[in-house]
This record gives structure tokens, C-alpha cells and sequence, in this order.
């Protein structure tokens, strides 16, 4: 059997890149998986599609993390058409540039929205059923560079490193709930990009024989969702091919 037979999760930002990879993943090992994008419902439908071409359980959602009504709508319809919820994986994110003498409040206010006020929402949305499962896993999805630094990404950068910290103190508060809830903290992962690499990437030595995948993310999100990953909580789990040494 496989380690996620039963189990539901959720997915934000799931229509490409290493969204889609830890949903199929999760689907792989047996879960039924909710996916959701906030403008590419095409892309979500076709990873839900996919997941179920291999025999598998899927949901596509469209809605914006930022807005609780969809952030509700969401664990609901997962919630009616599956009848638990097992899984939140807070991977949905922006990653937009410029210098930070140029950089508005109202852009500051959109990245810290996705990044953090996201998985706010979505956690406190799912928690009475990731409660009920027995064997609740939240895992956000946060970025090299909150612990190395960069230019032109002052407010990503410090969305990503506050991510950090409501990992652990969701971990601590919610471990007599029994959820597990730990970060996996992508570097260097070779996906698709809407534009040109960022300038921080061309300085970086990869130690590791080869670079990145979103397979590679995706396998320790399935590893912390499943049985075998429950000894671990409020961890920062760093997958970067040796570019950061914590």
C-alpha cells in the first residue's frame, strides 16, 4: 500500500514548476489532492487532470490565497468532495524584483500577502480538519534567499524569512493537535520563469554533482506528509545543491 493511501492534501500554487511536482508526487503515494492556482486554472486543471490519468483522486481549484472566502471555498469543497483533510502544503509565492529605493508600500503589501498571509489563511482555514485527521502535516514552501541575502528582493526575501518563523510557532502550538508543521526551503531548483534568471543566481556555486529538481522538492514534502516523517516538526529543511550551508 502506499504511505498516503487515504490521506487528502492541499496544494497552493500547483499549475507549474515544483507545485505541480509535489502534487503529483503526493498523488504518486496515494493521496487525493486538491490543487490550486490564482489566475492559471488551465494549469491546475491539467496537473488534476494528469493525477488522475495515473489513477488517482484530484480537485482543481481556481481562487487567491489573499481573500479568506476563497480560502474557505477551498478547504470546503476539498472537505465535501474528498471528506478529510490530511495535507496543507503552502507553496504558492511571488517572486517580483526591483530596487528597494523604487519599491512601493503597495508592492511590499502584495508579496507579503501571498507569502504570508497566504498560509495564514490557509492554515487557520483547514486546522479543525488537519486536527481530526490524527495525523495533520502543514509544510510551507520557503526560498534560499531568506538566508542568504539578495538584491532587488527586499520584501520576497523578508516575506520568506517571516515564513520561517510562523513555522515554528505553529509547530510549537499546534503539537498537542498532533500536526506536524516544517519548511522546505528550495535553492538553485532548475524551473520554468516568466522573464530572465535572477542576478543572485549567477553568483552561486553549486557544490552538489547536478542541479535541483522539482522532483526534489517535491520528495521531501511527500517524506514530512508522510508516517515516516513524523518525528519531524518546525524544521527548516534546506534544498539548495550544497549553495547554502546552514
Amino acid at each position: 500500500m502506499q504511505e498516503l493511501e487515504g490521506s487528502v492534501a492541499i496544494v497552493t500554487g500547483a499549475a507549474r514548476n515544483i507545485g505541480r511536482a509535489i502534487a503529483l508526487d503526493l498523488a504518486d503515494a496515494g493521496a487525493a489532492v486538491t490543487v490550486l492556482a490564482r489566475s492559471d486554472f488551465a494549469g491546475v486543471k491539467s496537473v488534476a487532470d494528469e493525477i488522475v490519468s495515473r489513477g488517482g483522486r484530484a480537485l482543481a481549484i481556481q481562487g487567491d490565497i489573499t481573500r479568506p472566502d476563497d480560502v474557505r471555498r477551498m478547504v470546503d469543497e476539498t472537505l465535501k468532495k474528498f471528506g478529510r483533510l490530511d495535507i496543507l502544503v503552502n507553496n504558492a509565492g511571488v517572486r517580483p524584483e526591483g530596487p528597494f529605493e523604487n519599491m512601493t508600500l503597495e508592492a511590499w503589501h502584495q508579496v507579503l500577502a501571498v507569502i504570508l498571509d497566504g498560509p495564514f489563511l490557509c492554515s487557520q482555514a483547514a486546522l479543525p480538519a488537519l486536527e481530526k485527521s490524527g495525523r495533520g502535516a502543514i509544510i510551507n514552501i520557503g526560498g534560499l534567499t531568506a538566508y542568504t541575502g539578495a538584491p532587488h528582493r527586499a520584501h520576497v526575501i523578508t516575506a520568506k524569512a517571516g515564513l520561517g518563523g510562523f513555522t515554528k510557532a505553529l509547530a510549537v502550538e499546534l503539537s498537542p493537535k498532533g500536526i506536524t508543521v516544517n519548511l522546505v526551503a528550495p535553492g538553485m531548483i532548475a524551473t520554468k520563469r516568466d522573464g530572465a534568471d535572477p542576478v543572485h543566481r549567477k553568483t552561486r556555486t553549486l557544490l552538489a554533482p547536478r542541479q535541483g529538481q522539482p522532483e526534489d522538492v517535491a520528495a521531501m514534502v511527500r517524506h514530512l506528509a508522510g508516517p515516516k516523517g513524523r518525528s519531524m516538526t518546525g524544521q527548516t529543511i534546506h534544498i539548495n545543491a550544497g549553495v547554502y550551508l546552514p
